[in-house]
């Protein structure tokens, strides 16, 4: 019984992680990367996205609840996982352990940047180009946004590598070699958006 519910968790996890915590981040850096058109583009465009129908509906339930679990239980993951690179140094190895140390990484930053954005648009603040550029205003802030942003690509790019093998959509070492080279030109590709994005701010 134990068994089938640490496969149930461990499938949910990895598919809440794609769909929809991974297209959401895609389709908001998608949206950040207005900025590099203008002020006018950017506000624009994240006004269309804070006006959709059923926003509040959409945030809790697609967005901050399967967060929430993946998050959960991606800790429970990272912290019980038997990291062996000291005894088998390979490449597969190694995107496990940097899958764990992105995924902390990522819950860090996207707590951060919730309290930035969201809350205080709660409290009344307005989200536009001119709050992101006082918040990379600072150098470490800039700093500190690129390297979460790219940590949180990574952690998505190479957890679209496990959810093609452990949903059995890459069975073969030959497909699973092809699904490494793909979904690490997405990372690349996927990065550069988001650091030209963030950027643009500067």
């Amino acid at each position: 019984m134990a068994g089938n519910r640490e496969f149930f968790n461990r499938r949910l996890h990895s598919l809440l992680g794609v769909i929809p915590v991974g297209l959401f981040l895609t389709v908001h850096l998608i949206v950040n990367h207005f900025a590099t058109v203008g002020e006018e583009a950017y506000n624009k465009a994240t006004g269309f996205m804070g006006n959709l129908p059923f926003l509040l509906f959409l945030e809790v339930f697609v967005i901050y609840l399967p967060m929430l679990f993946h998050a959960i239980y991606g800790l429970y993951v990272a912290f019980t996982a038997q990291n062996n690179v000291s005894r088998f140094n390979t490449f597969r190895n190694w995107m496990f352990v940097l899958q764990r140390i992105t995924g902390v990484i990522t819950l860090i930053f996207v707590a951060w940047h919730v309290w930035e954005t969201r809350i205080q648009a709660l409290l009344g603040q307005e989200v536009n180009f001119d709050m992101m550029a006082n918040i990379v205003d600072n150098p470490a802030m800039l700093w500190f946004y690129i390297i979460c942003i790219v940590s949180a690509v990574f952690h998505f790019a190479n957890g679209l590598w496990s959810f093609c093998v452990s949903w059995g959509i890459t069975i073969t070492p030959r497909s699973q070699q092809v699904s490494t080279y793909v979904t690490m030109v997405f990372f690349v590709l996927l990065s550069i958006v988001g650091i030209r994005a963030i950027l643009a701010f500067v």
